[in-house]
């Protein structure tokens, strides 16, 4: 964040300072909310199971299929081609095509062969194909409806171009890719062409942008009064239906995130999200020559352009992928990460294009007050998270105690940041110089730990044993960053009337925030690909299915799923013994049952009173690592650490950086101080002192609400249905298949089987379409009494619960 007094910066690519604003900047916020706000209903809806996603997918054809084809043919009818400014058109299409062959050709190249060809056509995809009718529809409209109403026809004409022309060329890798797989290899290259074309004229897209221009020149313009009711009540269902769902599509997107996806996925955000936008804007710069009117048009529209390279990637590329079957990790996690992120770069870019002219002293102003406002709710959600660490006792363990350091280092940067707000306007050399030293000695130590992180995630990876002492990685986490702010303070001259913390020493300064971060970088970088080419012992295989949201997502091995996790003590020294005492229960649960004979069988409860099917749920919850979550939050903030290290290395080699370096800097203050809110994200919500209390409290208030004259026993029919069908035709298979005698207590055993089992089982039977019917289905089997969880302390859970048939 460098915006320093003197800062000279000409007005070559702004608008000059008397020149009004070209976008209502006061509606965008209002329509941000809008779609998010709708997005965010749809996740809940999918999350909470309240919609499946097999009742999803009806919603889903409803909005491809009749919405927004109505949608695209009223527009296309009403197009005004005489408003079209085409030169505009071309750059677009010119950046589109640009991105596409840059992503394809490194794709290609650095790939593996055995799947070069699907990832270079799905990839290139990904990173041209945005969500513009859903998501960036209403935010154009909410921008530029009442200064340049035209701009929203440009969303009809460059969706349906890019697609008829470089989708067929993805298509055309991904159905190599399908010939290269086959053995016979029997389908010709004319074959290829084929189903390619058939592909792109059976997207409703294409097909309906055809039919309405040609109706365009029929009609003359104009909707016949018959059709015009019919045609507006399709077309204006779409958005609300289409936000909606989106956000049920992406419940469980990010569970599909494998170690083999992170670099690829980190490459993929930044070209769909900060690549596209700047090739889109110079290009504009580059072909937009238009002598007929003022150069405020011109700015205008590279501003327009700007703004349509961040819109995210569409849904519809998670489709293809489906369909091919083939790079649906990375697609489908993409989509979601790509959607959120596009949220604050949409919002900053908007304001900041809106100033009309760059004097240094409002800037430095606003740039310190939105550092302030998001410093005061980082440090809120800060707080909750280590508060969530400390009572889920996680923090005696690694890698969380890393991470508790991380949590620290993000706390103080905020103090620091809200004490430098006050400080930095008092004439005090000692108050300066100290909250200099909290803010910029713990914002390095949260440049430095995300590599640290990631770095001992590698060191663990064999074995659950750090090679090296804890201590020292702590020492590096909290050393360096001190030693680089200590030698900055000695060495470093205080820049004149500057209220800017990032370049209160100046160069010197900028120079040190380059090492700091480019080690950073390259360390958790490295250790990434590290993971992603290596093995945890069969157990770092994916993350899980809920994985923001508080389920275990660590690692399980795939021979023995009853001993998978290993405690992770401060001291390295104890894991190996604590590893075999949790293979000797496991077998004293599975083995001994066979060998010691049983005095009885627990009935509706376990009556042990230290029952020990309930101390390994307790000692796999204890002994979760959550090491997905952990590489989720480097992936994170090493991205930020992209956007920080582009930021100074542009300072530094360009004294007249222009609006998009502001632009640049107010993102990098909000991933700086609004850290907290991924670690919150990440793990705040934890599942067994957050999530599970607060629903069974909810559902303890829900049926306290009944009339107390309700008899507590009686039952839905669809759920005594469901329960009568399951016990006639189905229960004796399931036990046969599943249910296993594991011993719970001293002399007690259990037939008992594991939440998640029986989800598998529901699939592989028919009795479930997917995970979340499955869910639904056992949440009715244990209502009507025919499965419950053996301590009866959970409800039905796809989890490692285990649960008994009554």
């Amino acid at each position: 964040m460098k915006v320093p007094a003197n800062l000279n910066i000409s007005y070559g690519d702004m608008d000059p300072p008397d020149t009004p604003s070209t976008m209502s900047i006061d509606k965008l916020f209002p329509a941000l909310l809008e779609c998010f706000g709708i997005i965010l209903c749809g996740y809940i809806a999918g999350r909470a199971n309240i919609i499946t996603s097999t009742q999803a997918k009806g919603l889903g054809n409803f909005v491809s299929k009749f919405a927004l084809p109505a949608l695209l043919f009223k527009n296309m009818v009403l197009l005004d081609f005489g408003n079209v400014i085409w030169p505009f058109l071309w750059s677009i299409l010119i950046a589109k095509v640009s991105v596409f062959f840059i992503v394809c050709v490194i794709t290609l190249l650095v790939a593996s062969p055995d799947t070069r060809f699907s990832k270079a056509g799905l990839f290139s995809i990904f990173a041209t194909q945005s969500n513009d009718f859903a998501l960036g529809y209403p935010i154009v409209e909410a921008l530029y409806k009442n200064t340049h109403p035209e701009y929203l026809q440009y969303i009809y004409l460059v969706a349906p171009v890019s697609l008829m022309l470089l989708n067929p060329i993805g298509f055309a890798f991904c159905e190599i890719q399908k010939w290269r797989d086959q053995r016979d290899r029997q389908q010709n290259k004319l074959h290829i062409v084929g189903v390619v074309i058939l592909q792109v004229l059976k997207n409703p897209i294409v097909f309906m942008v055809v039919i309405g221009i040609i109706f365009h020149f029929i009609l003359a313009q104009k909707i016949p009064a018959f059709m015009e009711q019919f045609v507006d009540g399709l077309a204006n269902s779409f958005g609300g239906a289409a936000l909606f769902y989106l956000g049920l599509s992406m419940v469980g997107q990010l569970g599909k995130l494998t170690r083999s996806t992170v670099v690829a996925l980190i490459l993929l955000i930044t070209a769909k999200l900060l690549v596209m936008p700047l090739i889109c804007r110079e290009m504009v710069e580059l072909l937009y020559a238009d002598h007929t009117n003022s150069g405020l048009n011109q700015s205008s529209l590279s501003n327009y352009a700007f703004l349509y390279g961040v819109f995210p990637t569409a849904p519809s590329v998670a489709i293809y992928a489906a369909h091919y079957n083939m790079e649906l990790q990375v697609v489908t996690s993409g989509m979601v990460l790509s959607t959120f992120l596009s949220a604050p770069i949409m919002y900053v870019s908007a304001w900041l294009l809106t100033i009309p002219w760059m004097d240094p002293k409002p800037l430095m102003d606003s740039l310190q007050n939105v550092s302030f406002n998001v410093s005061i709710i980082s440090l809120v959600t800060l707080v909750w998270t280590i508060t969530v660490m400390f009572l889920s006792k996680k923090f005696k363990r690694l890698p969380h105690i890393f991470t508790l350091n991380l949590f620290l280092a993000q706390i103080l940067a905020c103090v620091g940041m809200i004490l430098w707000n006050f400080v930095v306007r008092q004439d005090s050399f000692i108050g300066h110089v100290l909250t200099f030293t909290l803010l910029y000695g713990s914002l390095y130590s949260t440049y430095v730990w995300p590599g640290l992180i990631a770095f001992s995630l590698v060191l663990m990876k064999r074995g659950g044993e750090l090679k090296v002492a804890p201590g020292f990685l702590v020492i590096a986490g909290w050393g360096v960053p001190g030693l680089v702010a200590a030698v900055l303070l000695i060495t470093g001259k205080r820049m004149p009337d500057t209220i800017d913390s990032a370049f209160f020493y100046g160069t010197p300064q900028n120079i040190c925030t380059s090492v700091v971060l480019a080690f950073s970088i390259v360390l958790s970088g490295g250790s990434l690909m590290g993971l992603s080419r290596g093995t945890w012992d069969s157990k770092y295989q994916v993350l899980e299915r809920d994985s923001l949201l508080g389920t275990t997502e660590d690692l399980r091995p795939q021979s023995c799923p009853d001993t998978q996790t290993i405690p992770d003590m401060l001291e390295p020294g104890r894991a190996r013994s604590i590893n075999q005492g949790i293979l000797a229960l496991a077998g004293f649960m599975t083995s001994m049952s066979a060998l010691w004979p049983s005095s009885g069988q627990c009935g509706t409860g376990c009556e042990s009173t230290g029952c020990l099917l309930a101390q390994e749920e307790q000692q796999r919850q204890l002994a979760d690592r959550q090491v997905a979550r952990h590489v989720l939050l480097c992936l994170l903030l090493t991205v930020s650490l992209l956007a920080n290290l582009s930021s100074c290395l542009w300072w530094l080699f360009n004294r007249v950086p222009g609006r998009l370096y502001l632009e640049l800097q107010f993102f990098c203050a909000v991933v700086n101080y609004g850290q907290g809110f991924i670690s919150f994200g990440i793990f705040g919500l934890d599942k067994h002192l957050i999530i599970l209390p607060f629903k069974k409290r909810m559902s303890s208030l829900w049926h306290s609400m009944k009339p107390e004259e309700q008899p507590q026993l009686v039952v839905s029919d669809d759920i005594m249905m469901t329960c009568t069908q399951f016990t006639k035709y189905h229960k004796e298979q399931c036990v046969r298949d599943i249910v296993q005698k594991k011993r719970c207590g001293e002399r007690m055993v259990a037939d008992t089987f594991l939440g998640s089992e029986l989800v598998e089982w529901l699939l592989q039977v028919g009795l479930s379409q997917d995970r979340g019917e499955a869910l639904l289905y056992g949440g009715r089997l244990q209502q009507g009494g025919v499965l419950q969880h053996i301590t009866q302390e959970y409800g039905f859970q796809d989890d490692e619960l285990h649960y008994r048939l009554s």
